[in-house]
């Protein structure tokens, strides 16, 4: 995993730190999903998922209020770079919002509304490419490769529909869900390790130069 760091010490880890956010909500939001799949038969599983995410959140919160000690050293070039960033973020994730609303249009329009959580999996695996050259974050590369996978294997070796007892369990939804939460969270997980790591070599030069020469 690769990551630059720019002369905003705080301004980049605050930017892990939404890494993080980022995949603790919607890590939450697809093991949600994967609930929902199992139709009444792992309800249990949803306080789980919740605690998980909530981890995350705190691990998130953690790093901001680290990164407030840490000196911002603005220059021209720095708020340029970190203005384009916003932009084009703001356009990946238009884009993904307006893929995935056509998807849901047209698979219950087509009547194969089995489909959705798999192609939302592509498009969400797929948006995660850009973001890995926008962000310099390697993962991202691997991230978004995993959901593409996941979501492809599932509708050839998954059936749609699992019997389990006296419960009919969408196989389709829950194996993309919980699939998919456990990769974000996965990822969440280590862009907070690197949060980390970036917090830790930015305090020690800031500690470093407080040092009389």
């Amino acid at each position: 995993m690769e990551r630059t760091t720019s002369t905003i010490p705080g301004a980049a880890v605050r930017e892990t730190a939404s890494g993080v956010f980022f995949m603790a909500f919607f890590g939450t939001l697809w093991a949600y999903t994967g609930v929902m799949g199992l139709q009444g038969w792992g309800v249990t599983l949803l306080l789980v998922t919740v605690i998980i995410g909530i981890a995350l959140f705190i691990g998130g919160v953690s790093l901001i209020r680290a990164s407030r000690e840490l000196k911002n050293q603005v220059s021209k070039a720095d708020l340029k770079r970190e203005k384009s960033k916003r932009f084009w973020f703001n356009i990946i994730f238009a884009a993904e919002g307006l893929a995935i609303v056509i998807t849901i249009a047209v698979c219950n329009s087509t009547r194969h509304s089995e489909l959705i959580p798999l192609i939302i999996a592509i498009i969400v695996g797929v948006h995660f490419l850009p973001l890995a050259h926008l962000f310099q974050v390697r993962l991202y590369y691997f991230t978004g490769t995993l959901l593409c996978l996941l979501a492809i294997m599932t509708l050839l070796f998954v059936p749609e529909k699992v019997t389990l007892g006296e419960y009919q369990i969408n196989a389709f939804m829950s194996v993309v869900g919980f699939g998919s939460a456990l990769i974000l969270w996965g990822t969440g997980l280590a862009i907070w390790l690197l949060g980390k790591r970036l917090l830790g070599v930015a305090q020690n030069k800031q500690a470093n130069s407080y040092i009389p020469r």
